[in-house]
């Protein structure tokens, strides 16, 4: 059953990477998870973000030094810890995110209409179990979760 799902999933995941590439700017998978965790968790330390989408410290500061010369991220001293730099969107960022967001969800409305109302039911239904059983599981699922760009 598991490969089934992750075969269902890299459907999913395959919509959403051509969606980034088409809309400007053209975005990673990797870059669009950053900026999904930095709107989650206004103020995230690149360590925690690092951990968020499985890179190491490094790869993630430059993937940080590349958003903020796109004018997508900054980067700010946190206010009780001066030594901490934070990150945060832009303005462009949030509205690249939301747009985003919205062509997804255009993309996968399409999809959708070509599948029977009773499946499109059973695809929400069990989409929310699973993402329950991932948000409650702190062991490896939460980890691979983090790591899937």
């Amino acid at each position: 059953m598991a490969r089934e799902v992750a075969d269902a999933a890299e459907a999913l995941i395959d919509l959403w990477g051509r969606v980034a590439q088409a809309s400007p700017p053209r975005l990673s998978n990797l870059q669009v998870r950053a900026l999904v965790v930095v709107r989650r968790v206004p103020g995230i330390n690149l360590t925690r973000l690092a951990e968020e989408v499985g890179t190491g410290a490094p790869a993630t500061s430059r993937l940080c030094d590349r958003l903020e010369a796109a004018g997508l991220l900054k980067r700010h001293r946190l206010e009780g810890n001066r030594r901490e730099i934070g990150l945060t969107l832009t303005l462009h960022g949030q509205e690249t995110i939301d747009r985003l967001q919205e062509l997804r969800s255009e993309a996968l409305e399409k999809v959708l209409s070509h599948m029977p109302s009773d499946q499109r039911r059973n695809l929400v239904d069990g989409l929310r179990a699973f993402a329950k059983a991932v948000n409650g599981d702190g062991g490896a699922a939460e980890a691979g979760s983090r790591r899937r760009t």
